[in-house]
C-alpha cells in the first residue's frame, strides 16, 4: 500500500511540474526514458522551438532573439558549361546540365524538409540563368513550381566580344548581388553544382538563427566542409547546431547563406568583387570574414560537384556518392 501511495504522490508532483514548466516555457527531461514530459517528445524528436529556442541535449537551452522570417534561395545556372576557366571533368563525368538538375532536386526537398520545421518561412526561388536551353529554363521552373515553391527565372546575356566566360559568371554574381536587395530577410546564394543533403537548409537556419542570437550580429553560413580547411592549421572555434557540428572559417567560395543587411552593409565591396578579378577571386569576401563569423558545418550539407582532385571539391568523410543518386534527375 505505501508503494503504491508513493507512487501517485510522484505522479502528481511530476505532472504539477510539468504544468508549471508549460506555463514558465522550460522543459524537463526524463534521463531514464530519454523523453521531454513538458512537449511530449523524446531525443529523436525536433526538440528546438524554431524562432523561439534551441535546446541542445548537455548545454540547455539558447534563447532566440533573431527570428528567421523568409528565405531567398538564389541559384546561379548555368546548363552549357563544364568548368569555368578549367578544362577539367567534373566527379561523375555527366553533362553538366546534369549537375544543375540535381542541384534543383536537391534543393527543393531541402526546402520542404525546412518548411516543415520552420512552418511559417517563406522560401522562394530565383534562377539567374547564363545560356541555358529554353527547355531546360522550363525543366527548372517546374520542378520548384510542382514541389510548391514560387520561383522567377532572371536571364543574363552573354558578354559579346569576349572569349572570357568569366566575365559572364561576373555578370551573372553582380545580379545575384542586386537582386538580394530586394529580398526580405536570408538569402542563400547557391552555384548549380552543389548538392545538398536533405536537412542542409533547416540545419543552416537551426544554425544561423541560433549563432546570430548568441552573437548579436548577422553572420555568413555555408553549407560546404571544403577540402582545403583541412590544408593547414588554422584555429577555428567549434559551435553546436540542431544535429551538427560547425566551425568559424575565414574563407569560401560564392555558395553562402546571409542576411540582407549583410548584403547592404558590404554592398560596395562584394560588387566590385563581381566586377574587377582579384586572385584569389573571392579576395573581397574573404576581407569581409575579417569583420565578420563565417561558419562552415562538420561535416558538410552538401557537395560540390567540381574535380575530385579540386581543393575546393568533395568534401572529406561524405558519402557523395550516396547524395548524387539520391537527386537523381
Amino acid at each position: 500500500m505505501k508503494e503504491i501511495k508513493s507512487k501517485k504522490q510522484t505522479n502528481f508532483i511530476k505532472k504539477f511540474l510539468i504544468k508549471i514548466c508549460r506555463i514558465f516555457g522550460y522543459e524537463l527531461i526524463d534521463q531514464s526514458t530519454l523523453e521531454f514530459p513538458v512537449s511530449n517528445k523524446n531525443y529523436q524528436d525536433l526538440i528546438s522551438v524554431p524562432g523561439k529556442k534551441s535546446i541542445a541535449l548537455g548545454l540547455g537551452e539558447t534563447k532566440i532573439t533573431r527570428k528567421i522570417s523568409a528565405l531567398d534561395i538564389i541559384v546561379k545556372t548555368c546548363t552549357s558549361i563544364q568548368l569555368v576557366s578549367q578544362n577539367k571533368k567534373r566527379i561523375f563525368e555527366e553533362d553538366k546540365s546534369e549537375y544543375t538538375f540535381r542541384t534543383i532536386n536537391s534543393l527543393t526537398k531541402s526546402a520542404k524538409d525546412l518548411k516543415n520545421k520552420f512552418n511559417e518561412i517563406k522560401i522562394k526561388f530565383t534562377i539567374i540563368d547564363v545560356n541555358s536551353s529554353s527547355d531546360h529554363i522550363s525543366k527548372i521552373l517546374s520542378k520548384i513550381s510542382n514541389e510548391g515553391f514560387e520561383s522567377q527565372h532572371i536571364p543574363v546575356e552573354n558578354i559579346k566580344d569576349s572569349k572570357d566566360t568569366m566575365m559572364t559568371t561576373m555578370a551573372s554574381i553582380r545580379k545575384s548581388f542586386y537582386h538580394a536587395k530586394n529580398c526580405d530577410d536570408l538569402i542563400y546564394f547557391v552555384e548549380d553544382d552543389y548538392i545538398h543533403k536533405s536537412e542542409a537548409l533547416a540545419e543552416m537556419v537551426f544554425a544561423y538563427e541560433k549563432f546570430s542570437s548568441i552573437f548579436k550580429n548577422e553572420i555568413f553560413i555555408l553549407s560546404a566542409d571544403y577540402p582545403y580547411l583541412y590544408k593547414n592549421l588554422n584555429k577555428t572555434d567549434i559551435l553546436i547546431g540542431e544535429n551538427t557540428h560547425w566551425r568559424t572559417v575565414n574563407e569560401s567560395l560564392l555558395t553562402f547563406m546571409t542576411s540582407k543587411k549583410i548584403i547592404e552593409k558590404h554592398f560596395e565591396k562584394l560588387i566590385d568583387m563581381a566586377t574587377n578579378k582579384n586572385n584569389p577571386f573571392e579576395k573581397n569576401l574573404h576581407e569581409i570574414y575579417e569583420k565578420e563569423l563565417c561558419f562552415s558545418p562538420i561535416p558538410s550539407l552538401s557537395i560540390h560537384c567540381t574535380n575530385i582532385n579540386s581543393a575546393f571539391g568533395v568534401s572529406p568523410n561524405t558519402n557523395f556518392k550516396r547524395i548524387w543518386d539520391e537527386n537523381e534527375s
